[in-house]
């Protein structure tokens, strides 16, 4: 190698042939799945981390997922445990407390199912969603959302009377259905404000949206039934903004306190 070598520019040598340093101790080879071993799907998600590119990182989210599962299952100690009366909702403290937070096409998507069934079953804290994301939800409770194209003219859709999210269509329907639905609860609300002295907040008027719509394959049924609080500050930035402030010329006085929330979390 050496007379090979002596020939060929010095620069080139340099550059090519360079040696490489050590890499650290415990560096992962990359090795992806063998299929010849048959479809075992634990197996198959553990080899991401091995695999490279966004399996790796996808890999890596896992491991975090478990981290906050164990962490989560895991009791406290004594001396952590005399924190109850910092939590609003009574929810039983944990080693690990989990926001979720998404978006508002996720819901409008099939990923809805997803996570309804985190929330279901417990293994979430805290939503952190947008408008879209709890009125979505409600409205896929009164109508269903279809698939359609990417490729759709929002405008001439809209003078079907038809909305487009991405390649999903809502018939301008649904959200009629909505309103017909909203008005009694937003009638009643005032009247427990002016009554009772009910003072509202975004979370307050989810958990009671999603207690009045009594639907198991709603997100905001089971975060009111279990107890998880749902953040969402811009409630009005969506349909149900719409229809709040359409209320508000039939049956005027509804009061948000965005304030309420924010000062607890």
């Amino acid at each position: 190698m050496e007379n090979m070598t002596s020939a060929l520019p010095a620069g080139a040598v340099a550059a090519v042939l360079k040696p490489s340093a050590e890499l650290p101790k415990g560096s992962s080879t990359v090795r992806g799945y063998d299929f010849d071993h048959g479809l075992d799907y634990h197996a198959l998600l553990q080899s991401y981390l091995n695999t490279g590119f966004q399996a790796t990182s996808f890999g890596q989210a896992v491991n975090e997922i478990n981290r906050m599962i164990e962490a989560k299952l895991t009791p406290l100690g004594e001396d952590e445990g005399n924190h109850a009366d910092l939590n609003p909702c009574s929810r039983r403290l944990t080693g690990c407390t989990i926001f979720l937070g998404f978006t508002s096409n996720l819901i409008s998507s099939g990923v809805r199912e997803s996570i309804r069934y985190l929330v279901q079953h417990n293994m979430v804290d805290v939503l952190v969603t947008t408008a879209g994301g709890v009125e979505e939800d409600l409205i896929k409770c009164l109508a269903a959302t279809y698939i359609g194209d990417f490729s759709l003219q929002g405008k001439e859709l809209r003078q079907s009377g038809i909305n487009r999210i991405g390649n999903l269509l809502v018939p301008n329907d649904n959200y009629c259905k909505f309103e017909d639905w909203l008005m009694p609860i937003l009638d009643q609300m005032v009247t427990e404000q002016d009554t009772e002295g009910m003072k509202w907040t975004p979370s307050k008027l989810i958990a009671r949206l999603g207690k009045e719509i009594n639907n198991p394959d709603s997100v905001c049924y089971w975060a009111q039934k279990n107890n998880i609080p749902v953040l969402s500050p811009a409630i009005t930035d969506g349909s149900l903004g719409d229809m709040i402030f359409f209320h508000s010329y039939k049956k005027p006085g509804l009061v948000m306190d965005i304030v309420e929330v924010i000062k607890i979390y």
